[in-house]
């Protein structure tokens, strides 16, 4: 009786000595940091096109799925934040056989807009078209939007309704101003 139980336990720790020298380490969590990410904006992330992860605020970030020991990782942007442009560093490689976590993925977040805002009020099916210093753009539906491009610091903005939607009048709140350098200027549209 003795025999077995010494038996057993020198098995079952080769077989666990085994399968570390194998790889056979824990599961790994993939995150980093994200920086530059307005106010009120989000991001959407991914890993390996089917992990997604919402960000709202700068900070640490951790994927809730986590991967084994040697299997890959590829961290993308799946939904830019609107008015802003995020790039990632150190988004890709393979865990270690001791499927230590990733922490060092960096995402940086920068303003691609000079002039954004939100839309409200409109209806389903309808849309609004904005215009700003001659560039138009199409609204059709409610929410964040932003007109592309960077303007340079000091440039004048005007938002008018160009276009009104079918039976709704739109009125634009804040339409002027100047543009500040890495700034977004914010307008409000408001349909009734």
């Amino acid at each position: 009786m003795k025999l077995r139980r010494f038996s057993t336990f020198v098995i079952c720790g080769s077989l666990t000595a085994a399968l570390t020298a194998c790889g056979g380490g824990g599961l790994a969590s993939i995150g980093g940091t994200i920086s530059g990410l307005g106010s009120g904006l989000s991001v959407v992330i991914q890993n390996n096109l089917s992990n997604t992860l919402t960000l709202s605020s700068n900070g640490a970030f951790t994927f809730a799925n986590t991967i084994g020991s040697n299997t890959s990782y590829n961290v993308t942007v799946q939904t830019q934040p609107v008015g802003q442009t995020c790039s990632v560093a150190n988004g890709s490689g393979t865990v270690d056989t001791q499927g230590d976590n990733i922490t060092s993925v960096a995402i940086t977040c920068q303003t691609s807009s000079s002039v954004g805002g939100t839309l409200s009020g409109l209806s389903a099916g309808t849309s609004v078209t904005l215009t700003n210093n001659g560039q138009t753009l199409t609204l059709a539906a409610n929410g964040l939007f932003a007109f592309p491009g960077l303007l340079a610091a000091g440039t004048t903005y005007n938002v008018v309704v160009s276009t009104q939607p079918a039976g709704l009048t739109c009125s634009v709140t804040n339409p002027t101003g100047t543009v500040v350098s890495g700034v977004e200027s914010l307008v409000t549209v408001s349909c009734s």
